[in-house]
């Protein structure tokens, strides 16, 4: 997508009493209309003024849901017909207007572009994770992260974790000495079906794939990329560091059928960190298998247990978290919309984009079947096959990739 010119509005420090703040949604599916209402829900005032994707069913859909008096933000969608961008171009024509705050929820493929495009025309930023499926994206968001930094510019992102009272006590614990040193980790999320749309008679390869995006590594990067990225976080985030290498297996054995793209229904990976201290991490999307979404952290000391609802830690200093379990999809955005309004910029770049290649590493070893470093993650090409333009029409899916095969 060609950039276009961006109209570059100043933003003041914004409190209670100023003009409300002007929200952009792009990418208008499910997660982006949560987003939106999560937004809206924040104190002080704020409107939903314009909304971007490259389906209008999709797009209506959304701003119905939103306009709905039953979810209760439908006095702050102030959405004009002029400002309901649909296409390949939407996000450009979005991010072009005089929007205060951008809502990035599109297939992560886009996201890197996106951020890096919002930045520049100085909007503040609540950025879906993972935030690029392959280093080139990760090299755009870095350097988008360092100019929001200068130009003091908030950006959440989705890891919502990190917005979470139960992760937050816990880890302060861990900052603090509880677990002593960290000697071993281990993280997953493995679960069942998530969703396919099956696909119409008049759907081009390119639509079935944007609608299916899911399946498609070029636009979701896999689901450990995707989806355990989550996990994976929580671990560098305990570390305040990010490992070096990974190696690991994988494969494709039950989720078979070509409507399920060529990615993967499992991974495990073994991450290096500095240390050496390794994290064993799995992911799996198979029906009739068991659950497990969950972090664990082996210290010196104790034993640190989390999942979305209990953070325990065994050992010398046995604690468990007992305060109120917050709904961090909330917190998060009630958080980067105060840190607008007082001017206190808060920047979530950098520890996404490098969970992200955390995850992109992990991919590329169970892929390749082989030792995956940092540094080859960071230069890596883009994640293939990537349109050379964004249109309608045809679009091959590549084979599913096989370990030990030559490139």
């Amino acid at each position: 997508m060609a950039a276009a010119a961006i109209s570059h509005r100043v933003l003041p420090v914004h409190n209670s009493t100023d003009a409300p703040l002007r929200v952009g949604l792009i990418g208008c599916g499910g997660r982006g209309t949560g987003a939106a209402a999560q937004a809206l829900s924040t104190a002080g005032p704020v409107e939903l003024v314009a909304m971007a994707d490259v389906f209008e069913d999709r797009l209506k859909s959304s701003l119905k849901h939103l306009r709905d008096p039953e979810h209760g933000v439908h006095e702050r969608v102030k959405v004009a017909p002029e400002r309901c961008h649909v296409g390949f171009d939407a996000a450009e024509k979005l991010i072009q207007s005089d929007v205060d705050v951008v809502l990035l929820t599109t297939p992560p493929h886009f996201r890197a572009q996106h951020f890096a495009l919002a930045v520049a025309a100085g909007k503040h930023v609540f950025l879906e994770k993972p935030v690029a499926v392959d280093g080139v994206g990760v090299k755009t968001v870095l350097a988008a992260a360092e100019a929001a930094r200068q130009k003091k510019l908030s950006v959440v992102c989705g890891l919502q974790r990190h917005y979470q009272n139960g992760y937050r006590a816990l880890m302060q614990r861990v900052a603090d000495g509880a677990l002593g040193d960290i000697t071993a980790a281990r993280c997953a999320w493995n679960m069942g079906f998530l969703w396919n749309k099956e696909r119409k008679d008049n759907w081009s390869d390119m639509e079935w794939q944007l609608r299916n995006w899911l399946y498609f590594v070029w636009l979701s990067g896999d689901h450990i990329v995707e989806q355990h990225v989550h996990n994976i976080d929580v671990i560098n985030w305990a570390k305040h560091a990010h490992p070096l290498k990974a190696c690991g297996m994988g494969g494709r054995q039950v989720r078979t059928d070509p409507k399920f793209g060529s990615i993967f229904d499992h991974h495990a990976v073994r991450f290096e960190y500095a240390d050496g201290m390794w994290l064993f991490s799995e992911c799996r999307q198979i029906e009739g298998c068991r659950s497990d979404v969950s972090e664990h952290l082996v210290g010196s000391r104790g034993r640190a247990h989390m999942d979305s609802e209990r953070w325990v830690i065994e050992g010398k200093e046995p604690w468990t978290w007992a305060g109120a379990n917050n709904n961090p999809y909330q917190t998060e955005h009630d958080e980067l919309f105060a840190s607008i309004r007082d001017g206190r910029a808060l920047n979530d770049g950098v520890m996404v984009a490098e969970s992200t290649l955390t995850a992109i590493m992990g991919r590329m070893a169970t892929y390749s079947g082989r030792e995956v470093t940092w540094e080859e993650a960071l230069n890596s090409p883009l994640a293939a096959p990537c349109p050379v333009n964004y249109a309608f029409g045809p679009l091959s899916v590549p084979p599913v990739p096989v370990p030990g095969a030559k490139a």
